[in-house]
């Protein structure tokens, strides 16, 4: 127990004295740091700039400045043509998935009786005949 009680305050007087260095970063290099930061900050182009006032009134605006502030939400087209591809893929699953995946409408919908489509008709009467 003596052994960890030393280790404690080896460690203990090695943190005390990180704690009491100033371990600022030197001015120069935060001042260059910032205009660098600052000269980039200027270049850059923002995603979406900000739509100008509409002269639309009515229903018509409304609806206009509706789907550009949901637009903006959503971070714009890249965002939306995300959402489309995803939704997509959603409905091709659904609709008709893979072989690992259980028939959502199996689930839903359990089946009694047997559909014969073709009643009393023999399939080979059905099929047109080639020649």
């Amino acid at each position: 127990m003596a052994e960890n009680d030393i280790k404690d305050a080896f460690l203990e007087a090695h943190f005390a004295a990180a704690r009491r260095v100033d371990a600022g970063m030197p001015l120069a290099l935060e001042a260059r740091m910032l205009a660098d930061a600052a000269r980039v900050q200027a270049q850059q182009v923002p995603v979406m700039r900000p739509a100008a006032e509409s002269p639309r009134r009515g229903i018509a605006g409304a609806a206009a400045g509706l789907v550009q502030h949901f637009m903006r939400v959503l971070g714009g087209w890249p965002a939306l043509g995300g959402l489309v591809a995803a939704s997509a893929a959603g409905v091709w699953i659904g609709v008709a998935p893979p072989d690992f995946l259980p028939d959502p409408v199996g689930l839903m919908v359990q089946y009694d009786t047997e559909v014969n489509m073709l009643d009393s008709y023999e399939l080979s009467s059905v099929l047109p005949e080639e020649g």
